[in-house]
């Protein structure tokens, strides 16, 4: 099969990007700058759960400093009652799919996702116009590393 015939010019670029950006001693955010300004893209969204609302707003600052226009979003927002989504279930839902509105009518060019629960994540990278990646993953048990050192 030729592999090739399964990417874009798009994809190509991410790549591209990618590769003259790595720096083995370059830790998560500083190679997602690098990626950012080596893909020349100047607007950077944050999809936060309202649970790594500091982290978030840390981020958010770092970005600035570093040149970016920074738009942000955490889970709850537009406070969409979850028994509009789901019948019989209470409280506030999060709102995935409105993150990925609000950062595509905000411009974003590259999407970040942080702490984003099983489920929205999905709907968010399907929703999500921009490219995204994600920072932080939410472990609500336990560690997924030792989980898998385990199974050895």
């Amino acid at each position: 099969m030729n592999y090739s015939n399964l990417y874009n010019n798009f994809d190509r670029m991410i790549m591209k990007s990618a590769e003259d950006s790595k720096n083995r001693s370059h830790n998560r955010i500083q190679e997602i700058i690098a990626f950012a300004k080596a893909a020349c893209i100047h607007r950077i969204g944050i999809a936060n759960c309202a649970t790594f609302t500091k982290e978030a707003n840390a981020l958010e600052e770092m970005l600035q400093n570093e040149g970016f226009e920074v738009a942000k979003v955490n889970c709850k927002h537009g406070r969409v009652p979850f028994n509009e989504l789901l019948e019989g279930y209470e409280g506030t839902s999060c709102n995935p799919a409105g993150q990925a509105k609000y950062l595509s009518d905000a411009g974003t060019e590259l999407n970040i996702m942080m702490g984003l629960c099983l489920g929205h994540d999905m709907i968010f990278s399907a929703k999500s116009e921009a490219p995204v990646t994600n920072l932080i993953v939410k472990e609500r048990a336990g560690s997924v590393i030792e989980t898998l050192n385990d199974q050895k």
